[in-house]
Parts: structure tokens; sequence; C-alpha cells
């Protein structure tokens, strides 16, 4: 091998070899030198040009550009394959076959591995990762084995400096070579190993790679053409020209395509990335603290703001926002961007700057640029004698016959350089103040590092406001300063969250998407735009005007290809840990450490120094000391990232993993969360264990009254029980499924709903199939109150016989109660008072609530003791016993408090309003009623809370508030009808036609009342006396003189009298009694009431008796 100095001087260079060795350069080392290198080392721009093009195409032997150079074989490092977002390359020398048949073939193999080689230093200068090299062809990966969060736009960069690198190539026959590029981003499995020994290879899996190769093949020479998915990742970082949507051969749709012409003339990524700025939301104090450090800097006292927060929080913009609103204050701006592909690119940031401010342009003569940077320096620079050159050769301007070489060691050219750039600063600032901002400090070189260290040192006496942005990773050496702020950004809140999908959106979005927007996003402003854009742009919503409506079912968003990198790069950062925080993403957003350490296998001090590692990268937090220690992904989105990269085969075999060492390890686990393992074995594809455990969750749920949750895992449940094959246990564990949603359905939607009767008639059919008694009688009883609560009383009492009979050959104590129960109910709307009453006897001689609470959970979502408590209180007030009513009203709130279960207590809470309505003393009915409405709004009690609002109509209309009243029984009434409840609907009526009558608006009360009386075909005899009663009353107000009213009144007496229900007789009696004395008859009103009056016995004190004993003492 030659040494340096002889390689050096056959390029004519070699009067710098003393400086090469001065260095300590050798070959090894030559390889590896970067321009900015050969600027340390003090050599002009010519010489470092030749000798880069040159290291680019070094051999052992030759220093021709064509020489044959050994290209490296990639190292496959051993690794599981992973699904990824994948940016892939494909670039191609254009013309190499006809090419092949021009040159010697020794020829061609040099002109293909210096090809290979200048393309492969591109790819491997911007992380790239050549997977294959094929000839006249290179595959390159950008995000595998290692992501970045910009890998789109690194494959960018790459593909533009190749085809450069390759442009600078020429044939033994002098022709320029030329290369053409075809990038595309996607989803792929990558890491995949095929073939063998050094045929062996990675392949990648999915469109994306076809894609690239099509572009690639569509391209022409010189150009780098791009996906639009990879066009959009770097929207405004490049310019591009659209070529429109192409067919390409094997792809069934027309593909969007774009040219890259070349890099954006764009300030910094944050202008270059948002191209439109959302609002700034949720920042006043911060910015309020900007504005203040800005005042003090204008006034002379330098200030320092140290601005951090984790990626997407906000930096960027919260700095933009204090420019807007600076923007009419006389002040100078100056914006320094730190680059992840400049760290070691001296003074990267400040160079950058200095260009924009001198208002350099790469085309202008070397000449006109030097004018330019004289014209800035005089601005703050008293002596640009020394200034020009340094700073010259920092911006690459010749300025040979204008200055003279500075007679500098690299050194002092540093140092000078350095302390130019700072009298600069302090010169400008005199002539007004400045607000500077050096952005992705994460990212500073060590050089503009050091310049940043001069200048805070001495800025507390310039008009400066300096703001430095960073990641929580950097950490700033400056924070003792007197005069530095630090200002960490935190997350948003909920509220500030949905202000930016508002702003972005335009319009109000669903809730349920709204909601997921927030959950997964977490307060990351970043996060809540791009999730945002994505859901706009999948097609899930229609336009409603002004509000988005789902078109269809709402999945879970995926993660928005925006941000994918960003998320995959923070666990590629730390490949060792990265397969640990993979098993515990399976796990959840939140892992026990003994958890993981029985699915990892590791002993515990392998597995607390990896997790300590995951916890000092900011992956997750830790709670509590190992073992006992819990974790939790600092993001849900890097736990979805992490988890989202396992190849769904894998991720199946973890989770299989995790559920077998919860059922074994942590059965207290596996009792108190069997939806934790029903997930983890729906997940490993083991759909028969899993169905059992989302059984067990569902009725758990149920039992707390958790509705929403209930059905959820009900429905996943009986999702994955169809793809279990047909068996007498698939047809029971169904069944229960069923039944078990019908109930929970009760509850949340109302007995009327047809998705109670659909779960019932299924789990019905299902029983008759398998022949199970048991079942049977479940989902006969989910079906009688189905009909029941629907007014089809007539087939309510029909299924609740057929319970009756199954009961009473069972001989078994709880399917007796249960059908009693549904008779009970059943009679009591039919108005078959005497078998409601036999009924009703049965639940209160044989309940027991610690033996019988339990069917709660598994016939109709309330405690039977209780609803038979409440009944009896009906049955009582309907009987003449309104004192012994309200007793049995608080025997059964005292009972259904004691079994603590809400929809048991809405129940009883409502039926103690109703009684003290009926006795007249709306003040108390107030109270309990405003209990109920609190209670079934924070359950989700829907039938309650419709009928919660009429009960408030009929409080109102009882305290003298007649329109406001009726108003809300119209109202209540609409919302029981709209959810099919008929059951109890003739006594709502009556109520509403009754508040009619009083304020004069007798047409309309007598349609409510013919609608009620309608309902008798049905089957429905409930308080049918009083429906009688209030027709005479209505036809008297209608026509004082119409006759038919006391047919009415002595209708409703004669069947009050012959049912037994002496409150309905009373009224009745009064009514009538008051038609006679209204025409003279008070000795046969006396005759009516005297008797009817004196069979009470108690509640003389309520409204209809106090009434009652008014008149007779009138009648003498």
């Amino acid at each position: 091998m030659p040494d340096v100095a002889s390689w050096l001087a056959r390029l004519g260079l070699d009067k710098y070899a003393e400086v090469f060795t001065a260095n300590e350069v050798d070959f090894d080392a030559l390889r590896h030198l970067t321009e900015q290198d050969l600027r340390e080392l003090d050599l002009p721009i010519g010489p470092r040009r030749k000798i880069l093009a040159a290291i680019a195409a070094l051999d052992d032997d030759t220093a021709s550009p064509l020489s044959s150079v050994p290209v490296p074989v990639p190292v496959l490092p051993a690794r599981e394959a992973e699904r990824r977002q994948l940016t892939v390359m494909f670039i191609d020398l254009v013309g190499s076959t006809e090419l092949s048949q021009r040159l010697d073939p020794e020829e061609m193999r040099d002109v293909i591995r210096a090809y290979q080689t200048a393309v492969s230093a591109e790819i491997a200068r911007y992380e790239g990762y050549v997977a294959k090299l094929m000839g006249d062809g290179v595959l390159a990966y950008f995000g595998w084995p290692r992501a970045h969060e910009d890998d789109a736009e690194r494959a960018v960069r790459a593909s533009l400096a190749a085809v450069a690198a390759t442009a600078s190539l020429t044939t033994p026959l002098g022709e320029r070579l030329a290369a053409r590029v075809g990038i595309a981003t996607g989803l792929v499995v990558v890491g995949d190993l095929i073939g063998e020994g050094s045929a062996q290879e990675e392949a990648v899996t999915g469109e994306t790679p076809n894609l690239a190769a099509r572009l690639q093949a569509m391209a022409d020479p010189d150009t780098v053409v791009v996906a639009g998915g990879t066009h959009r990742l770097v929207l405004g970082l490049f310019d591009a020209i659209d070529l429109g949507h192409r067919h390409l051969k094997g792809f069934a749709t027309q593909v969007p395509a774009w040219r890259i012409i070349g890099e954006a003339d764009t300030e910094g990524r944050f202008d270059a990335l948002h191209s439109v700025v959302t609002p700034l939301v949720g920042r006043t104090e911060e910015l309020g603290l900007l504005v203040q450090r800005w005042q003090q800097a204008r006034a002379g006292k330098g200030q320092v703001v140290l601005l951090s927060g984790e990626p997407g929080i906000g930096k960027s913009r919260l700095t933009a926002a204090l420019e807007e609103l600076l923007s009419g204050e006389p002040h100078a701006r100056m914006r320094y961007f730190c680059s992840p592909y400049h760290i070691n690119s001296a003074l990267y940031p400040v160079t950058k700057q200095l260009a924009r401010a001198a208002g350099l342009v790469r085309s202008d003569s070397s000449d006109t640029n030097l004018d330019k940077l004289e014209t800035l320096l005089r601005q703050g620079v008293s002596d640009i004698a020394e200034a020009v050159p340094l700073l010259a050769e920092l911006l690459s301007i010749e300025t040979a016959g204008r200055y003279a070489p500075l007679k500098l060691t690299p050194q002092a050219r540093r140092s000078r350089t350095l302390r130019v750039l700072i009298q600069l600063l302090e010169g400008l600032a005199t002539l007004q103040p400045i607000v500077m901002s050096v952005e992705d400090a994460h990212w500073i070189d060590p050089t503009s590092s050091e310049w940043l260290d001069m200048l805070i040192d001495g800025l507390q006496d310039l008009p400066v406001l300096l703001i430095v942005t960073f990641r929580p990773e950097f950490h700033p050496r400056w924070t003792l300063f007197s005069y530095v702020t630090a200002l960490p950004l935190s997350r948003l809140d909920r509220d500030q969250g949905s202000a930016i999908i508002d702003r972005v959106a335009g319009k109000a979005l669903p809730k349920e998407v709204r909601n997921q927007i927030l959950a997964k996003t977490e307060g990351v402003p970043l996060f809540v735009e791009e999730l945002t854009k994505t859901v706009l742009e999948l097609g899930l919503l229609i336009d409603g005007g002004d509000h988005y409506v789902l078109s269809g079912q709402l999945p879970s968003l995926a993660i928005p290809s925006t941000l994918h990198d960003s998320l995959m790069a923070r666990l590629d950062r730390f490949p060792p840990v990265k397969e640990v925080a993979q098993m515990g993403a399976c796990i959840g957003r939140i892992f026990q450490h003994r958890l993981l350490s029985a699915v990892t296998g590791y002993d515990d001090a392998r597995l607390e120094g990896i997790l300590q590692q995951l916890e000092e990268s900011e992956l997750v937090f830790r709670r509590g000391v190992p073992p006992e220690a819990t974790y939790t992904f600092k993001h849900a989105l890097v736990q979805e990232t992490a988890y989202q990269s396992l190849l769904k085969s894998r991720r199946q075999q973890i989770h299989a993993v995790i559920a077998s060492e919860l059922k074994v390890q942590f059965p207290e686990i596996a009792e108190a969360e069997p939806e934790t393992l029903a997930h983890h074995y729906a997940a490993a594809g083991l759909p028969q264990q899993a169905v059992a455990f989302w059984l067990k969750a569902g009725q758990q749920a149920l039992e707390r009254s958790a509705h929403p949750e209930a059905i959820a895992n009900l429905d996943k449940g009986l999702e994955l029980v169809a793809c279990l094959p047909d068996s007498q246990d698939r047809l029971r564990q169904e069944i229960k499924l069923q039944t078990a949603l019908g109930v929970t359905m009760i509850s949340t939607r109302g007995f009327a709903s047809p998705e109670v009767l659909r779960a019932f008639s299924k789990a019905r059919t299902l029983s008759e199939k398998l022949g199970d008694r048991d079942q049977l009688f479940v989902a006969l009883c989910g079906e009688a109150s189905y009909h029941l609560i629907s007014g089809n009383l007539r087939a309510a009492d029909e299924l609740g016989l057929q319970c009756l009979e199954l009961a009473r050959s069972s001989g078994d104590h709880a399917l007796l109660l249960e059908a009693h129960h549904r008779q009970w109910v059943t009679k009591f709307y039919m108005g078959d008072n005497a078998a409601a009453e036999h009924h009703l006897d049965h639940g209160i001689t044989n309940y027991d609530r610690d033996r019988d609470h339990r069917l709660t959970y598994i016939y109709t979502g309330h405690d039977p003791g209780v609803c038979c408590r409440n009944y009896s209180a009906q049955m009582l007030w309907l009987r003449g016993y309104p004192d012994q009513a309200l007793e049995r009203c608080r025997d059964a709130v005292a009972l259904a408090e004691e079994v603590s279960h809400p929809f048991t207590i809405a129940q009883a809470l409502s039926n103690f309003t109703d009684i003290y309505l009926l006795r007249h003393e709306p003040d108390k009915a107030r109270r309990t009623l405003c209990k109920t409405i609190a209670l079934s709004r924070e359950f989700g009690l829907a039938r309650e809370i419709s009928e919660g609002r009429f009960q408030l109509g009929w409080v109102l209309a009882e305290e003298g508030n007649l329109m406001e009243g009726i108003g809300e029984m119209r109202e209540g009434l609409a919302a029981i009808t709209a959810m099919g409840v008929a059951a109890g609907l003739q006594h709502n009526l009556c109520v509403l036609a009754q508040a009619c009558v009083e304020c004069g608006a007798a047409s309309e009360g007598m349609d409510l009342l013919e609608q009620g009386l309608s309902m008798t075909e049905s089957g429905a005899k409930y308080r049918l006396p009083e429906l009688f009663r209030t027709k005479g009353e209505l036809l008297l107000r209608q026509n004082p003189d119409d006759g038919t009213a006391e047919s009415w009144f002595k209708r409703a007496v004669t069947m009050a009298r012959d049912e037994g229900t002496k409150s309905l007789e009373l009224r009745a009696a009064l009514s009538l009694a008051r038609l006679y004395s209204n025409r003279g008859g008070d000795r046969e009103a006396l005759d009516l009431l005297a008797p009817v009056y004196a069979w009470f016995t108690e509640g003389l004190d309520t409204r209809d008796l106090v009434e009652a004993k008014r008149l007779l003492d009138q009648f003498g």
C-alpha cells in the first residue's frame, strides 16, 4: 500500500503531505475523512474537492476514479423479523447493459464497483442500510435495522447525493455515469433471512419495495421519484414536481408520483413541515413568560430561556408564537437550526444563519457573495479586514485578489472565527434588540456548542433574548446563570387537546372519534394534529354541515405515518432493551416487574439492568421497587409502536405465555381481572379460553353495574364464540353470553329494547337445541320481560306461565321465585290484582337476601326481593293503605341499599316517588326523585332517566306549575315511548291528561286518555278505574251539562269496588259526589261518599281523604 504522501503526490497535492502527517492521517483514517475534517486541516476549497472525490474511489494501487474498490458486505446481525414502516430506496445505474457491451469485463467491474461504493457511501452517510447490491442496482432501507424520526427525509437526501456522486464518475471511455432512484414508504415485514452463506440476505415483504422498483423504472436519468406516501412525509423540505397518478405494473390502481428537484429554501424544519400553522393552544402562561423576558432583554438586560420538552410538544410553535406577537415591534430575528445530519459539521447552524443573513445565493459569483458578506459585517464589525477572510472561508467563498491569506494555525483560525462571530452579534445588537433562537440544541455540533457557551457567557449586558430549544436528553450547562430561565413544556390537558382537534378538523368530530384521538395522543400537540389529519383522510367521516358523523364502525386508529418513524426511533436507540420493551408492550401500557420476569425468563439482575435502561431512556416510568415495581410506557403511542413492530405470529406466542403465567402464577389477577386473561388468550389465537374469560369478565362487570364494560366484554365473547367448532360446550357458552347480554341490555337500553329481545330469543333457540331446561328458563324470563314492558301483556303472560310450569316441574327454589317474579309484574299491569297479590306473597315470603340476590345478575338485572316490595307498595296504595304503602317503600329502598345494586336502588326510589305523588305529596316526591335522576345518570339507566323526567313534570304539576310540568311530562313521555316502553304507559297518559284538565286543555287531555284506553286491547288494565274517572272529568270540562260524565264516574266506582282498589274507588266517589252536589243532590252524594270514607283506617291526612272529609262535613 502506498503511503499518504505518495497518494497526495499523484493527485498533485503533495504540498499538503506534511499537514496529513502532523495530524496522523494514515490510509485507514483517510477513508473516513469528511469535508469538515479537511476544513479543520485548513485546506482550501479546490484541494478539498479533489481529495473527497479521490477518497470515494480509493484503491490500493491506483488513484483512478474508476479503480477497483472492494465493497464491504454488510454484517447481518442476528435479529427477528419485524413489522415496520420502512422507506425503501431503489437506485439503478442508467444504461449499464449498453455500457457492458462497450467495455472490457474488467473495466465494467471497476465501473460497477466504483458506482456501488459511491452510492453506498451516501447511503451510509445518512445512516441507511444497504440491503442488497445487484450489479447495477442498489437496494437500501431507511428505518431498519434502526429507525430515525426522519427516515423518509434521509432517504431523499441520500438519493440526491447518490445521483450527484454517480454523475461525478466517468468510464474509461470518458462517458459520464447517471443513476435514477425510486423511493416508497409503507408497512413491511423486514428481517427474514433468506439464502445461505455469502448469498444470505434479509428480505423485505410488502408492496413497498415493489413500488420503489417501479418508480425507479419510470424515473429519468439523474432524477429521484418518490411515492405519494413518501412525498407527504417530506412535504416542505424539498421542491418537487407532481407527476400525477401513474399506471404501474402490478398495481391495481394508479399511483401518485413526485419528482424531487432539490432541497427547499426554508429557514428551518418547523417552517418546512408546518406550512399551515394551527393557532397556539394552552400555552398562555409560557408565552407570557417569554414576553416578560423579552421586555427585560429589550431594556438591555440580556435573557436566556431554555425551552425543553419531548418531540412534538410545541417548542418551535411557542417560539413562532412569540415572533407573531412581536411582529409590530422593531427588533432583529436570528434563527439557528441544528441538524441531525450535521452533528459533526463545525458551526453548521451558525454558517447557515450567516448565509441567510447576508443573502448569499449559490448561483452568484464569489465576488457578488463576498460583497454581500462585507455589507453584513460592516453593520456589526468595526474592522472587516480579518473578519471577512475568516467568515468567507467558513462560507466557502473565494477571496483571492481581495484579501491576503491569513497565516494562522488551525487552532488560531478557529479561535478568531468564534470571536468574530460574537463581535458581529454584539455589533448588530447595538442597532436594535435581537430575538435569537437556537433550535434543536440536542443536535448541536461541538464547535457551535463552544460558540453558544461564549455567547451566553457575555449576553447579560446585551439587548438580546436567546431561546434555546432542546429535548429532555440534552443537559444544558447554563442553568446557574441568574439571567437564564428553564421553561419545560408539559403536555396539554383534555380540553386543550380538544381545541386543537376542532381547529384542525374545522368542525366538530363525533364524540367517540374525539375520545380515541385524545386517548392515543395524551396531550402532545403534534400527535393530536397528525392523528386528527389521519382521521380526516381515512374516509371514516361524512360531512354533516357544522359537524362530522361516522360513516360506519370506528376502528382502532393506526399510528400516523408522519409519527411512526419518530416513535420507532425512540425504541431503536436502545437495541438491547427493545425486546423487553416489546414484551412489556404485549402485557399492556402498564406492566408489572414480576409478570415481565415470568414472561421473559430473565434472571433478576439482567432484567433489572434492562428495565433501568428503559427507565433512563424515558421510555417508561417506574413506580415502586423491584420486584414489586410497575412500569408505565411514557406514551401510549410508544407502547403501540413497540407492539406493532412485532410480527403477528410472535405476538401470539408472547400473549400465550402471558396468559399462561397470569393463570398459574398470578391467580389473584386472573380472578379480579378476567378481561385481562381474555385479552391475552384472544390475542394468542386461543378463542376457547378467551370466550370463557370474556364471559366471566362480562358477568363481573354486570355485578358491579359497570354496564358499558359488561356489554363490551360480552360482545367480544360472542365475536369469538363464532370461531369455535360446533359442540355442546360452544352452545352452553353462547347461551350464557346471550342471556348475560340480555340482562345487561335491560339496565342500559330498557326492557323494551329490540336488543334485549334479540339476545334472549337467540338464547331460547340455542337452549331448545341443547335441551338445557335451566337456560331455557332464563331465556323465557327475558323474552317475557321484553313483551311485558313492550305492552304485549298476553304474550308476556303466556311466556310467564311457561316459566311457572318449568319452575314447578323442577322444584328449584330460584326458578320458582323468578317465575312468580315474572307473574306479579305481568298480572299487576293486566289489572289482575288478586293474582298479582298471590305472586307477590310468594316473593315476600320466600325471598332471602343472602341466597337470592345473585338472581339479579342471571335474570332481569334487578333484585327480586326489592321488586316484590315495590309492587307490594303499589298494591297497598290501591287497596287503600297509603301509610303501609310508604312503609313498604322504605323497606324496599333499605333492602336495595343493602344489596348495593344501582339499578335496583333507582327502581326503588322511583317507586317511592310514585307513591308520594299518588298521595299528593310533591315536596317529598321531589327529594326521592332527585336521588333517582342522579343515580340513573351516573350509571346510564336509560328508562329510569326518562321516567324521572316524566315524574319531574308530575311533581311540578302537583306544585301548581302546570305549564312547566306538562312540558316536562311530554318530554319524558316521548323518551319513554321512543324506547318502546308501554307498561305503565296508561297511568302516565292519565296523569298528563289530568294536568291538561287543570290547565284547560281538555281536547289534548281527551286524546291522551283515548290513547290510554285503547291499550286495554292488549290486556293492559292498570289503574283502569282512574282512566274512567278522568274521562268523566274531561267530559265535564268540555261540556258541564254532558250527561255521559256521570256514567263514566259510576263505571269507575263500580270497577274499583269490584277490584277492591279502595283508593281508586275513593277518587271516583269524590268525582261523582261533586257532580251530585252541583246538581243539588247532597243527600245522594253523602250516601255515596260516607261508606267509602268510613272504610279507611289510615292515611286520613292525605289529600284525597281530607277532601272527602271536607265534602262530608259540607253535606252535613
